[in-house]
């Protein structure tokens, strides 16, 4: 009934967490990353149901996505705001490629449309978080996650079919899930 430990963690144990990790802590980044997924899994799994998307996926993608946007985090605000807003980007980006259209209630974006900021990431850390993937992981998630490209348009141009584009997807952020979340 108490929930895993990202469900029962506060805002300021994240943010504590996530400071530590950004001063080099890998512990305390693993810890972030596996309580951020539990927050987010739950989070997409409410929104997903209905849908036909896996929530696995929105976990992974906004991980991955963390990782490479951590640095845009600022140090003396909240940590749950900056995730789920990450995570509703992630999951605007899936229904797109689903080929569903999102309904969103401007109330429930107003508040980050004046306050969004550009988001890019190092080049080094998008090739650390890369490293581990196998060459042809690495071609898919560059295509979807780095460059934007639907598994349509990344299935063409990687001359793959869609399947094997989403099932190379799932396993390569799968993979960089584990090397970088879950140990």
């Amino acid at each position: 009934m108490g929930g895993s430990a990202g469900e029962r963690r506060g805002d300021g144990d994240l943010a504590g967490l996530l400071r530590t990790a950004l001063g080099g802590n890998e512990k305390a980044y693993s810890e972030f990353l596996q309580s951020a997924a539990a927050l987010v899994r739950i989070w997409a799994r409410r929104r997903v149901a209905s849908v036909g998307l896996d929530p696995e996926d929105i976990v992974q993608e906004t991980l991955l996505a963390v990782h490479l946007k951590r640095h845009t985090w600022r140090t003396d605000g909240p940590v749950k705001p900056w995730l789920f807003a990450i995570a509703r980007h992630k999951l605007v980006d899936a229904l797109r490629r689903h080929g569903r259209h999102s309904r969103v209630q401007l109330s429930e974006v107003e508040g980050n449309l004046a306050t969004e900021e550009a988001e890019t990431a190092r080049d080094w850390e998008i090739g650390r978080a890369l490293e581990v993937l196998t060459p042809g992981q690495r071609s898919v998630v560059t295509a979807i996650s780095v460059e934007g490209r639907t598994i349509a348009e990344a299935a063409r141009s990687l001359d793959m079919n869609e399947t094997a584009v989403r099932v190379a997807l799932h396993r390569g952020l799968a993979a960089i899930a584990r090397r970088f979340g879950r140990k």
